[in-house]
């Protein structure tokens, strides 16, 4: 990653992991840190955050709509009746990445969230209360010197879906699934997408 924000043709100053590939530019300028409250996108987020394990953003990026076509569209219903036959043609489907643990995984997850949407209603609802209801920010001022991996709320919120029965979500998977869904405020004071009266 560039040590500083990456100043593309528009010359615009971005958060220091946004290289200059256009789709980073584009998922940072119009999806990363905007709050989220559809359920169907927090499940998407989800799955895809639990494929990112290990890896980078990007390459999930790049095969967002690989999943999206072997996912069910990202439809928690459709993906919890996935059987033994179906992990075994996504094992075989270039347009994803072929780990076992995480394609079983996000099939458990399916099944997990389906019951926590029952238990809480909505699972928009039940992510928001670990925030108050509003968008954190990192205390002082974010860069790159400053930024962290995880947080009070991550842990929380981690150690309260493995209990629910959900796998890929350690607590760094968390903050970063948070940073993403706009719980989590964390664009750089330097950035032009920062907007600190959105946040608490």
């Amino acid at each position: 990653m560039p040590a500083k924000p990456v100043l593309p043709s528009d010359s615009k100053l971005r958060c220091f992991w946004c290289t200059s590939d256009p789709l980073y530019i584009s998922y940072h300028d119009k999806e990363w840190g905007v709050p989220v409250y559809e359920d169907d996108l927090f499940f998407e987020m989800l799955l895809l955050e639990g494929a990112q394990a290990g890896l980078s953003w990007l390459t999930i990026l790049r095969r967002r709509e690989g999943y999206r076509s072997a996912f069910a569209n990202f439809d928690a219903e459709k993906i919890a009746r996935f059987s033994q036959r179906n992990t075994q043609r996504l094992m075989l489907n270039p347009g994803i990445i072929r780990n076992r643990l995480k394609i079983e995984g996000a099939i458990k997850n399916a099944r997990a969230f389906l019951k926590l949407q029952d238990e809480a209603g909505s699972f928009s609802d039940y992510l928001w209360d670990f925030v108050d209801g509003s968008p954190i920010r990192t205390p002082g001022k974010l860069s790159r010197a400053t930024y962290r991996a995880t947080s009070p709320e991550s842990e929380a919120l981690s150690k309260d879906l493995k209990k629910r029965g959900f796998t890929f979500v350690g607590s760094t998977i968390m903050y970063a699934f948070m940073q993403a869904t706009g719980l989590v405020n964390d664009h750089e004071d330097s950035c032009f997408r920062y907007k600190p009266r959105h946040s608490k």
